[in-house]
């Protein structure tokens, strides 16, 4: 397999970590390069799921190398339940298996507590943040008064780094939200056990990148969260703190561009969002209330329920566009099944214009009207499908549809949860 970058094309929950598991096998290293624990992939394999939050989804494979990229932001405590939780499970969590950048970007706890505190005082329409200090570690770094995985290794430098942090955190404590401020030695405490146990883990990562290009190994780039929840791209003000489109990749691992290879896309068979912000799509009938319960549409992060609607092929036009999208990985198909009629999006009209892509002024998205097509729905159960033919005809001229409007090839079919249930079509091209 040559290098591969995996990313989600719509808003998240697009199954990305299934996917990462599955091409695992064909890597050599893989490599997580931005977002935090507000992203959660679940695996299941055989009987057993796994949700990961920050340890890249390569972990379950013995033997393979896992990189948290410096374009992450980690929270040790985070960390080191994932590790402990893996661990008893029987993962090997080695520091020869698991690597994280020194430069990558602590959350602390005023991080966590800002970022609280912050939603909860936000009038008018939330942005639906999940609370967990990820944008708050993200303007720290921006602000250039962050903290740093590799700080945990000069305790003289950590202590001034946080005491200058803690200048303007408390007077937002004290004088905006009126709560009690936070001591530079009460946030050492906090964070001093996960935070030694962290710095076990710390290594080049960009290193280990060179090496493996130099030696011939593949590298699968794993991101988190979806294109339209990219800070600049995504559904602004309602989106991620991070660069989520593969062009992030080569900044968030550390690595020349000319290292990512393939850009594989992530498509969901419908659309899902988790929170607040336009969502062009949306059913609130009892066709969304289907898709919500059988496709069991939770956050695998926050729990909370996902909004469900019909596939947005326009949406889906500007992801291929921004990330450069050469294959298509379709997933939970077997989730349309049972509908008699699928409604497919193939543009919006906005005022008197029709867009075959979603319009650039903020606030637009959500003024639009949705343009639909009709295709033909099926009844048949297609979770024990594993190769083309096993698929029903309706179900087939679906995926040829998405093909032929998006003009990118469906590589892989997911039909199911679990490692199996999936259509590789890659080796009928071989």
């Amino acid at each position: 397999m040559s290098n591969v970058v995996v990313i989600g094309t719509q808003w998240g929950d697009e199954g990305k970590g299934k996917i990462v598991d599955l091409l695992t096998e064909e890597a050599g290293l893989i490599v997580r390069f931005q977002g935090g624990n507000n992203a959660g992939h679940t695996l299941v394999v055989g009987e057993e799921t796994f949700i990961l939050h920050l340890i890249p989804s390569g972990i379950l494979h013995a033997e393979k190398i896992c990189l948290i990229g410096n374009g992450v932001v980690v929270d040790p405590e985070v960390f080191c339940r994932e590790l402990d939780g893996l661990s008893n499970r029987g993962i090997d969590v080695r520091p020869e298996r698991l690597v994280v950048s020194p430069k990558t970007h602590l959350i602390m706890p005023y991080h966590r507590l800002l970022d609280k505190l912050r939603e909860e005082k936000r009038t008018g329409e939330k942005i639906g943040t999940t609370g967990r200090g990820i944008g708050p570690c993200y303007e720290d770094k921006v602000s250039r008064i962050g903290i740093r995985a590799g700080d945990f290794l000069q305790p003289d430098l950590l202590r001034r780094k946080i005491s200058m942090a803690l200048v303007e955190k408390n007077a937002l404590l004290k004088h905006h939200y009126g709560v009690e401020e936070l001591s530079v030695d009460a946030v050492l405490q906090m964070v001093a056990e996960p935070g030694q146990r962290l710095s076990a883990y710390l290594g080049d990562v960009s290193e280990h990148l060179a090496l493996a290009d130099k030696q011939g190994k593949s590298v699968l780039f794993e991101g988190a969260q979806g294109t339209h929840l990219d800070i600049d791209h995504g559904t602004y003000p309602f989106v991620t703190s991070s660069n989520t489109v593969a062009g992030n990749a080569s900044a968030g691992a550390g690595c020349s561009p000319r290292l990512l290879g393939t850009i594989m896309g992530i498509v969901k068979a419908y659309t899902t969002r988790v929170g607040s912000g336009p969502f062009p799509t949306e059913l609130t009938d009892s066709t969304g209330d289907y898709l919500q319960q059988k496709g069991g549409e939770f956050g695998a992060t926050t729990g909370r329920k996902r909004r469900c609607g019909w596939l947005d092929l326009a949406l889906l036009r500007e992801s291929i566009r921004l990330n450069g999208v050469q294959e298509i990985v379709l997933t939970k198909l077997d989730v349309l099944s049972g509908l008699d009629r699928i409604a497919l999006c193939t543009g919006y009209v906005l005022a008197d214009r029709t867009l075959r892509h979603p319009p650039q002024g903020e606030g637009q998205l959500g003024q639009v009207r949705p343009v639909y097509e009709n295709v033909n729905g099926w009844s048949e159960d297609i979770s024990g499908a594993r190769c083309w033919d096993d698929l029903p005809h309706a179900a087939r001229e679906y995926v040829l549809r998405i093909e032929k409007e998006l003009h990118t090839p469906v590589s892989i079919i997911s039909v199911g949860s679990n490692r199996t249930q999936t259509i590789d079509r890659r080796r009928i091209a071989k």
